[in-house]
């Protein structure tokens, strides 16, 4: 009853109150009488401005007899240019902070302020020069020009951009995109320095310093068919082919409609891995991407790039005019390719440049493709199937499954594919998180496959190196399980493999403990730890060999030579690391040693992610 009586509390109770902001707290400081506003000229409309608005305006500041002190108008002094403030945002007097929300477009007020509501307040957060009379009580003319929502993109407001038109989707330009854009300029006065015609449009690649730094932050901003004014200061005028101004000016304003772009992704970070689009695809990006392993179906041509660029194959020629199809995640072309290829939409053609390690010289080359060659293709992707949804399968559809999966896995792990075959087992692991068998019989099988998935990740890590990461899967499986020899023999190579000794020997031993017949096994396991411990300890041996030997008051070096192979250490590199899997033929050969040839070509994934700017999320 009081767990209901709680629960009725909390859904009554009332909404927690927004921490008062530091203008919120200065408000409180109004005194009557302390601001007053005379209206001499009305203004249009029924909207005034709010926060996040900016606001532009006119300001003359006028003693009570009428002396102008400051004004932005050129005919008092001013250099012509009215104020912009983003309000809630900019610093700004007490009296303004109140006064400017009450007022209309084109309207123009007098307000009367006392010291302590103007640049006398305490602790004004705006500054004034120390001939100003902050201590009087003055006039402050207002003429109202224009606000609107605004998007603040430099902190200093030295970039801000107001939309005119919303655009479509969510994607903007980054570097190095290629963007078409009809751009106008004026300066703060209103003067005209750069006019487009109907029809005429600027390109420029996005990063390349071709258009002044404001203007580009504000472009990135920006989405397809969006226009918008930038309002840009002299700070972030810099020079480029579009507008060399110099000081000339302290603000520009340039009116902007992004017509296109045209996605341009450096894939690896360093320029070699280029993807161009040429034609869009269907869909949004990056959700309607072939981001999961999926059933593809191409069409490609394939170029070397050289000065003939000699096409080497097309799948519209070579192939009969047949697309070629793949599955994703299963190594099946050179990862370059795949790598874009997951980064397109239906319909979409795209230009790769790649170089040769993600190429052809980590993949089965082609024979008119010499070694070392960097390659152009022109990849069109025609459609993807999703895999196979899970949801609803009764038990035994699920455990094929993943038996179809797993074995894909244990394929690419035997061609040396580590990444690629431990992404197959994860990919079955998570899924298995949504998987509740019936009865005992299920429930047998779905444990014991589930231990099979955890070794063979323990075996990929231990491959990779990743030596805490494989003694991690084989707890899972010793959890469960403390008898499991194949655990016991693959967490002892890999706590070898971290120097851990004590530990390793300790899971050897379990194995003749638990099961007389891997006896041979754990044997050669423990010679190999008896030569590793030996050879470790040679090493420190001759490392430090003399440091202890001098006599008081003469300095030792610590020797740092390479210390050789131990000798009769061949003899055993045959048997030291074989252990048959004896219950599942497909396993993979989690003791063999030799480092393959794809050993490392499968962090992919990560990369396609890191070009998407989501660095942190999993493709499969």
């Amino acid at each position: 009853m009081a767990a209901e009586e709680d629960t009725t509390a909390q859904e009554f109770a009332p909404p927690r109150k927004k921490a008062p902001s530091e203008d919120d707290k200065r408000r409180k400081k109004m005194v009557p009488g302390g601001l007053m506003k005379a209206l001499l000229r009305p203004g249009g409309g029924e909207a005034t401005p709010s926060e996040g608005d900016q606001v532009i305006y006119h300001c003359t500041v006028r003693t009570l007899d009428g002396v102008v002190v400051e004004s932005t108008r050129s005919e008092f002094g001013g250099n012509g240019i009215p104020v912009r403030h983003v309000l809630g945002k900019s610093k700004m007097i007490l009296g303004l902070l109140e006064g400017i929300p009450t007022m209309l477009k084109g309207e123009v007020a007098m307000f009367k302020m006392k010291s302590q509501v103007h640049y006398g307040e305490e602790d004004c957060p705006v500054p004034v020069s120390s001939s100003f009379p902050k201590d009087n009580e003055l006039h402050f003319e207002i003429e109202m020009i224009d606000f609107a929502k605004a998007k603040v993109i430099s902190d200093d407001f030295g970039v801000v951009k107001k939309v005119l038109d919303e655009g479509e989707g969510w994607e903007t330009p980054r570097e190095p995109y290629e963007v078409k854009a009809r751009i106008s300029a004026r300066t703060a006065e209103g003067k005209l320095i750069v006019s487009h015609s109907e029809g005429e449009i600027y390109c420029f690649t996005f990063g390349k310093s071709e258009v002044p730094k404001g203007l580009e932050m504000g472009i990135g901003t920006m989405t397809r068919r969006e226009k918008a004014i930038i309002y840009v200061t002299k700070q972030y005028m810099s020079d480029s082919p579009f507008l060399s101004l110099g000081d000339s000016f302290d603000e520009i304003h340039f009116e902007v409609e992004l017509v296109h772009f045209i996605q341009v992704r450096d894939m690896l970070g360093d320029g070699r891995l280029i993807k161009r689009r040429i034609r869009d695809g269907k869909g949004e990006f990056p959700m309607d991407c072939p981001l999961h392993d999926s059933r593809l179906q191409v069409h490609y041509k394939g170029m070397l790039l050289n000065e003939q660029n000699k096409v080497f194959y097309d799948t519209r020629i070579d192939n009969d005019g047949q697309p070629l199809e793949f599955s994703s995640g299963e190594g099946l072309v050179p990862e370059g390719f795949e790598m874009c290829v997951r980064l397109m939409l239906p319909g979409e053609i795209a230009l790769v440049t790649c170089p040769p390690d993600y190429a052809y010289d980590k993949f089965p080359r082609p024979a008119n493709v010499p070694e070392g060659a960097h390659i152009q293709w022109e990849i069109e992707l025609l459609g993807f199937e999703m895999p196979r949804d899970w949801t609803g399968l009764d038990f035994r559809s699920i455990m094929n499954e993943a038996g179809n999966i797993r074995n894909t896995g244990n394929r690419l792990f035997k061609e040396g594919k580590y990444e690629l075959a431990k992404a197959k087992y994860e990919k079955v692991l998570r899924e298995f998180n949504h998987v509740n068998p019936q009865d005992d019989e299920e429930g047998k099988e779905f444990s014991d496959t589930r231990n099979l998935l955890n070794l063979n990740m323990a075996a990929c890590y231990l491959k990779m190196g990743e030596t805490r990461m494989s003694i991690e899967s084989c707890n899972k499986v010793l959890d469960a399980n403390p008898a499991n020899v194949k655990a016991l023999y693959r967490r002892g190579m890999a706590f070898m493999s971290a120097g851990d000794f004590e530990e390793a020997r300790t899971d050897f031993k379990a194995m003749i403990k638990f099961d007389k017949s891997s006896e041979p096994d754990a044997k050669a396991a423990l010679l190999k730890l008896k030569q590793k411990e030996q050879e470790v300890d040679r090493k420190a041996r001759k490392q430090f060999k003399g440091l202890f030997d001098k006599k008081p008051g003469e300095i030792s070096d610590v020797g740092t030579d390479e210390t050789e192979e131990e000798p009769g250490a061949e003899d055993h590199k045959a048997r030291d690391q074989e252990q048959s899997d004896k219950d599942e033929a497909e396993e993979p050969n989690y003791e063999k040693q030799t480092t393959g040839l794809f050993s490392l070509f499968w962090p992919t994934g990560r990369r396609i992610f890191t070009a998407l700017g989501l660095d942190r999320c999993s493709i499969l």
